[in-house]
């Protein structure tokens, strides 16, 4: 008896079922402008496209343009690629366009469908990227694809890793741009880290199509991309904390050896607050439960894991005073590995050996809010369905299926289940032998590269000629799937690499035009052709014959999405195929997973000695394990975005904040902004409000006046003064500290000081950016234990992460307004001197004199006036060497650490561009 959804389903049709017949109307707008079309001469076409794309930018809606633009963009695909898009590639292409998920089976042609609302949405001229997940596929792609939009009057561009900068930026300016997801993510955190915007790369985030989107936004969401660097040397707060750990006795901490974790307790918090206090590393007043702490409270942890839960000559040797881990399972020395988050540093200090750098995040973001930066995003996949509400939650985008072409005529086969793992491999062999015989290709899926190779050992025991596909390289990837077709083939593939390239059934004809004319450059491309679309046609007979493409599964995934991927790969357009899966009890996903209900199942079933399973209820079962990890999967990675949600919004704000400054031409009016705040605040410190002038602390705020604010006020006098309030002094410190920039600008020149400005404070808002995001990197780590005593993670870390960017930002305004009040032009005794310097440190450098005027001579103009210890560390603007290349490090020649920087700062180079 069917239920009340399932009477729905019969009546009304599936929602995706309503969707699709809704865009069917589009799809028969496009199909009557096919015609007119045809008719038009190249020229035409691409005349077409300047006109759609003035009405785009008149404000026509990209909606109304679309069966006009999609007609035009299916007649240049056929004129340049031979290919005529069929009704569902179109269908396909208008859900992408509307911001979904097009989930199209494998072989129906996703690489074209892409071209349709890629061109449609470049009419706007903000550009479009197609993201792939390797640059093989990118650059491919990119290559087949431009002949359309080239016939179009479109550019296409590809961004790759290691591009030069000038190809890259033009990549970007292009109207289509293809990447790879990485690439688009360091290059917006470069972007974030550069000086000026015309160094920038990209130009914003339009419109995104990313080709396997499940892969790319579930599978590589997992790991944020970090760029990092070499830290500030905090050497001495590992040892300062490595003093006290010895005095801790057993009742301050508890050690669990089984999770291998270590934590203090309420007794040993306590006993260390005092410790710290008095050994000066925490300052007095301040609680280890303070936001301001989360640094201190880091090392300390770490002191204690390196003395409690590390053993010397059992963990780590000492070796040429360097700490060098053991491999536990093996006992040999892992040489160059070391401990992250400052572990390591902490060990070193604990037995006394240099204590190295540690590396420290410079910037950082998650695939997740990556793409959420566009403003419209899509994808394709043959596989999204069971990812279908993480999809919509996360990204808010829908996930429609697309009909095939042609009917799908591939046999799924219920599962094999043998009792152990030694019986299924057995069977599995058999069963390709028995395919093979008959000279049906054969593709065998495996879970790791270590089982595929034992695989194949016992394929080639029994004489089996095979592949062995593993995700290594990505050009031998495409090659092996494109042969895996062929008749009496047999490959094995660990996790399906290699997507991106189809599976043609008797071999793929354009790869092997491609290798014959790669082996004989002189022979007729033309009379290669076909003579080898003759031979595949004669072999693909042969394999239809034989049954099509043997999909062959020895394990199943913990995603159900991963071993639809895999059977996909059999019966595309329409051809036979069959898929099966041989598991046993000894699996991973069986042994951990499976429930009491399935071992039920199977012991009432019976097995025997080399038996299988095979029943309807085992694949239910399953699916049902498969959902539950699905399920606790996507609450670690919600979980985890909560969290970087929290840094994603400082990280707009601050990254917004350096567009505006690289963007202003005076920022003059910020750094005044910024420079009466710090008045504000100390005025309040110093002088609280709704106080008596007896209560003020007048000394205080005049000594703060001239470190701060670099202006030697009356401050004292005027506190004595009758009739002046806070009101009064505050305004007075405002004239004095803008008189003094006025005078600082006269000085220097108004260009001179506006690019002196801009500057400093995007050298401090970087600067400060980095340390914060390493104290939130520390409190995420500590913060977990705050569910002990009932209170939400998430919250606190909310709670103080927004305290500790408050924090930041204060620190911000002073620094900025310190370094300025700082700033003065060199005397020329002083750039005299400073030439001088330079020359000398050039000809120890070259290891021999030469003469005064064959030397170059950059004049810094200016530098701190303040103590003289602090020179080092000020910037001045200058000129730059000649050729010099922020971006590029082979332009700076090679100064030494001690040198001047090239690029004209007047900071040494160790403390500008030699830092990163």
């Amino acid at each position: 008896m069917l239920g009340l959804g399932s009477i729905a389903k019969k009546v009304f049709g599936t929602p995706n079922d309503r969707k699709v017949k809704a865009t069917l109307k589009i799809v028969t707008a496009i199909n009557a402008l096919e015609p007119e079309f045809a008719a038009l001469t190249d020229e035409q076409i691409q005349e077409r496209t300047e006109a759609l794309a003035a009405r785009a930018m008149k404000g026509e809606s990209l909606d109304d343009l679309l069966p006009e633009a999609f007609a035009n963009c299916r007649e240049a695909a056929r004129r340049a690629l031979g290919l005529r898009a069929f009704d569902t590639q179109l269908l396909g292409g208008i859900f992408l366009h509307q911001g979904n998920i097009s989930e199209m089976k494998t072989g129906e042609g996703k690489t074209l469908v892409a071209t349709f609302p890629a061109y449609l949405n470049a009419l706007s001229g903000k550009g479009v990227h197609v993201v792939t997940v390797n640059d093989y596929l990118a650059r491919r792609d990119a290559e087949w694809m431009s002949k359309v939009y080239s016939a179009l009057g479109l550019t296409t561009g590809v961004v790759v890793p290691q591009q030069p900068e000038d190809e890259k930026r033009a990549a970007y300016a292009a109207d289509i741009t293809y990447a790879t997801n990485n690439e688009l993510g360091f290059d917006y955190l470069r972007d974030n880290m550069r000086s000026s915007k015309a160094d920038m790369m990209q130009r914003g985030h339009n419109f995104a199509i990313v080709d396997e989107v499940d892969s790319i936004l579930i599978d590589e969401a997992r790991t944020p991309l970090i760029i990092s660097g070499p830290s500030d040397d905090r050497s001495d707060m590992y040892v300062r904390v490595d003093q006290l750990i010895p005095e801790i006795r057993d009742e301050h901490f508890i050690k669990d050896e089984k999770q291998r974790s270590v934590n203090f307790t309420d007794e040993g918090n306590e006993w260390l607050e005092e410790r710290l206090v008095v050994a000066g590393i925490l300052p007095e007043g301040q609680s280890l439960y303070d936001p301001e702490s989360t640094t201190i409270v880091h090392h300390v942890n770490q002191g204690l894991r390196a003395h409690k839960l590390f053993q010397k000559d059992q963990h780590y040797i000492v070796r040429d005073d360097q700490v060098v881990l053991i491999d536990e399972f093996t006992g040999r020395m892992m040489t160059g590995r070391r401990l992250s988050d400052g572990l390591h540093q902490a060990i070193e200090a604990k037995e006394g050996v240099t204590i190295q750098k540690e590396n420290i995040t410079l910037a950082s973001v998650t695939f997740q809010n990556y793409f959420r930066l566009y403003s419209k995003l899509s994808g394709m996949t043959g596989t999204a369905t069971t990812e279908a509400e993480e999809f919509m939650s996360i990204y808010g985008l829908g996930v429609v299926e697309v009909p095939t072409n042609r009917p799908i005529a591939r046999t799924d086969e219920h599962d094999q289940v043998y009792r152990s793992a030694a019986e299924k491999i057995s069977a599995v062999v058999e069963e390709i032998k028995t395919a093979h015989a008959k000279g049906q290709p054969v593709l065998v899926g495996t879970t790791s590269i270590e089982k595929s190779e034992m695989l194949s050992q016992l394929l080639t025991q029994e004489g089996l000629t095979h592949n062995v596909l593993n995700a290594r390289q990505h050009e031998q990837e495409a090659q092996i799937v494109a042969d895996a077709g062929k008749f009496g083939a047999i490959t094995i593939a660990t996790n399906m690499a290699g997507r991106g390239t189809d599976i043609q059934l008797g071999g793929n004809v354009e790869m092997r035009v491609l290798q014959a004319l790669a082996a004989q450059p002189e022979a007729d491309p033309e009379a290669v052709r076909r003579q080898i679309e003759g031979e595949v046609a004669a072999d693909r007979q042969k394999v239809l014959d034989a049954g099509g493409l043997f999909v062959l599964a020895t394990e199943r995934h913990e995603s159900r999405r991963i071993d639809n991927q895999l059977r996909g790969r059999s019966g595309r357009q329409g051809d036979p195929g069959r898929s099966v899966f041989f598991l046993s009890l000894d699996d991973d996903l069986m042994r951990i997973f499976g429930s009491d209900r399935l071992e039920k199942v199977l012991s009432t079933l019976g097995m025997k000695e080399g038996e299988a399973i095979i029943h309807p209820w085992v694949n239910k079962s399953l699916e049902r394990a498969q959902a539950k990890v699905e399920g606790r999967n996507f609450d670690i990675r919600k979980q985890l975005l909560k969290f970087d949600d929290v840094m994603n919004d400082q990280r707009k704000a601050v990254f917004e904040q350096r567009l505006e400054i690289m963007d202003a031409d005076d920022i003059g009016e910020i750094a005044q902004d910024m420079r009466h705040q710090v008045v504000d605040d100390l005025v309040d410190r110093f002088l609280p409000p709704k106080t008596y002038s007896d209560q003020w602390d007048a000394k205080g705020l005049y000594a703060e006046a001239i470190e701060t604010l670099g202006v030697d006020a009356p401050v004292i006098d005027w506190a004595d003064e009758d009739g002046v309030d806070q009101d009064v002094v505050r305004e007075r410190l405002y004239e004095a500290t803008d008189k003094l920039m006025a005078e600082k600008t006269e000085a220097f020149g108004a260009d001179q000081m506006r690019q002196i400005e801009k500057q400093f404070l995007l050298q401090t808002i970087d600067g400060k950016w980095r340390e914060h995001l390493l104290t939130l990197e520390h409190l995420r780590s500590v913060v977990g234990f705050r569910g002990y005593a009932q209170r939400d993670p998430l919250n606190e870390y909310k709670t103080e992460g927004f305290q500790l960017f408050e924090t930041m930002l204060d620190s911000l305004r002073v620094d900025v307004t310190k370094k300025l009040a700082r700033v003065r032009p060199l005397s020329e005794e002083e750039k005299k001197a400073m030439v001088e310097q330079m020359i000398a440190q050039q000809r120890a450098a070259a290891g021999a004199a030469a003469p005064a005027s064959a030397a170059p001579a950059p004049a810094p103009l200016a530098q701190s006036a303040a103590q003289p210890e602090a020179q080092e560390a000020e910037v001045a603007a200058g000129e730059a060497a000649p050729g010099f290349d922020e971006n590029d490090s082979s332009t700076w020649g090679e100064p030494g650490r001690n040198d001047p920087c090239p690029c004209g700062s007047g900071k040494k180079f160790k403390h500008c561009h030699g830092a990163f």
